[in-house]
């Protein structure tokens, strides 16, 4: 964007001493009397609005002269430049210059805009494959196999061994069923066994080796990665604590970022196409399954979660993913290419060429954008020709014509001075500075007709005031007192 406005900035430069040389060369004796192109009406026939200078084209001036700006001639504005009273304004801009300044023009047509949209995704882990691996009874961590977090871990696995004062005892009453034959205690100290964590195996190993073990393992329950890590070598445990957090990868979830406009084009079941940076070439066939409720205040845009088998492993959580949204053709609506609009934060505007050299800013009122075209929902008309490329350009040539003055409204005009107020004087005091006045309304301020004292400011004003002459004078309010500032008699020339 930096680059864009420097190569404006310089164009705009150069077709400033551009604008330079074409009113030289327009105004040289014996020089042709065109415009951008176009033949003109002769200049006896012309009506003139004003004159300006061309490189200072907001300052206008009622009569030609030098400008006050540089060493050049006030240009005049002709009538029969301007679209007409009330229209929108434009500039002429030569065929040979729109060809130097690759101005490119695109047709207003209606199109049929596709019914998807594109996002941006980012893969998370899948919240339903996610194991606490915890501690059944309380006891104490003996060793610890698995000590780092994101460490990846396999099914079965052995992830640290307990030991358990309880299930050591559970142990040997188990043993003690089995030697005296009692198969309904023996069943019984199994079950405890299993409640407390032990796994099958290990207790079919303490009973085909009679031998009580005291150190018992706890297995990962899932394949993936270790995402909780709450257990550390020598660590007492209660019953229940949870000591890591497993999450199997087999699965994952891509979270789409859908902007705000384009929420209504996404719902539950739209497929889904995925393409990832880390994995070119590779696309992923997906469907949404579920569309989270709030939208994102930070950046307005709405989440949509894909579900993707990842038996591989390829997809690890936090990769960046480009999402495509499938959609059927929708309706056709009046469209411009993208880049036709400019958007100025408080409005969208386009260029308009009218087929004749003549180029006009339009407002308008967009809708989605969809594969490089804008809808307009007001403001142009199906076959009407727009600027596609070169728009700075073309406002930098309406800027030196005195175009975008015109597109503003012009500046207030000044009220009129409100008139003196006239009154007769009953006293002069020189030395206090004050006078007494029987006078008529006072407009600027207000105040009806009265006789009462002022100060007068500056005092100077009294010179030559007398006692019963007629005079014209203007009063300030300062605070809560009114202070005479212009005082004359009555037909002379004003004093300040």
């Amino acid at each position: 964007m930096n680059a864009r406005l420097l190569l404006t900035a310089v164009l705009s430069a150069v077709l400033g001493a551009a604008g330079y040389a074409l009113y030289l060369h327009f105004t040289a004796p014996g020089a042709d009397s065109t415009h951008a192109g176009h033949a003109a009406p002769a200049q006896s026939d012309r009506r003139i609005l004003y004159w300006y200078d061309p490189m200072v084209p907001q300052q206008r001036f009622d009569k030609p002269g030098k400008s006050p700006f540089m060493d050049m001639d006030l240009v005049p504005k002709y009538a029969d430049e301007d679209s007409g009273a009330g229209a929108a304004a434009s500039v002429s801009v030569d065929p040979r210059m729109q060809q130097n300044l690759g101005v490119r023009l695109a047709e207003v047509e209606k199109t049929a805009l596709e019914g998807g949209g594109n996002a941006v995704g980012t893969v998370r882990v899948d919240e339903t494959r996610i194991r606490v691996v915890q501690s059944r009874v309380a006891g104490f961590v003996e060793q610890q196999q698995v000590r780092a977090l994101n460490q990846a871990v396999s099914r079965g696995q052995v992830l640290l061994t307990l030991t358990a004062p309880e299930l050591i005892a559970t142990q040997h009453e188990l043993l003690l069923a089995l030697k005296s034959g009692d198969a309904a205690l023996a069943s019984a100290a199994r079950e405890r066994l299993r409640l407390g964590g032990m796994a099958e195996r290990q207790i079919g190993e303490v009973e085909r080796n009679g031998q009580v073990q005291e150190r018992v393992a706890i297995v990962a329950p899932e394949t993936g990665i270790v995402t909780e890590l709450n257990a550390r070598p020598g660590m007492t445990v209660a019953a229940g604590a949870p000591l890591m957090t497993v999450a199997a990868l087999d699965r994952v979830w891509v979270v789409a970022d859908v902007p705000e406009r384009d929420a209504a084009l996404v719902s539950v079941g739209r497929s889904a196409r995925l393409s990832f940076a880390a994995l070119p070439g590779k696309v992923l066939e997906g469907k949404v399954e579920y569309i989270y409720p709030e939208i994102a205040g930070a950046t307005r845009t709405l989440q949509a979660r894909i579900a993707l088998a990842n038996a591989k492993g390829e997809l690890k959580p936090g990769m960046l993913a480009q999402v495509s949204f499938s959609g059927g053709a929708q309706e056709k609506r009046l469209t411009v290419p993208s880049e036709a609009v400019i958007e100025t934060g408080t409005r969208s505007v386009v260029i308009v060429a009218d087929g004749a050299g003549r180029f006009a800013a339009a407002d308008v009122r967009t809708g989605a954008e969809r594969g490089g075209r804008t809808e307009i929902l007001s403001g142009l008309e199906a076959g009407q020709k727009v600027v596609a490329s070169g728009q700075f350009l073309i406002d930098s040539e309406a800027s030196l014509s005195g175009a975008l003055a015109r597109l503003t409204a012009p500046p207030p005009v000044a009220a009129a001075p409100a008139p003196l107020a006239q009154g007769k004087v009953d006293a002069v005091d020189a030395a206090a500075g004050t006078i007494k006045l029987s006078h008529g309304p006072v407009a600027s301020v207000g105040m009806p007709g009265m006789t009462m004292s002022f100060k007068v400011d500056p005092p100077a004003l009294l010179r030559g005031i007398a006692v019963g002459q007629e005079v014209e004078f203007d009063l300030e309010k300062r605070g809560t007192d009114y202070v005479v500032v212009k005082l004359v008699p009555k037909g002379a020339q004003h004093r300040h």
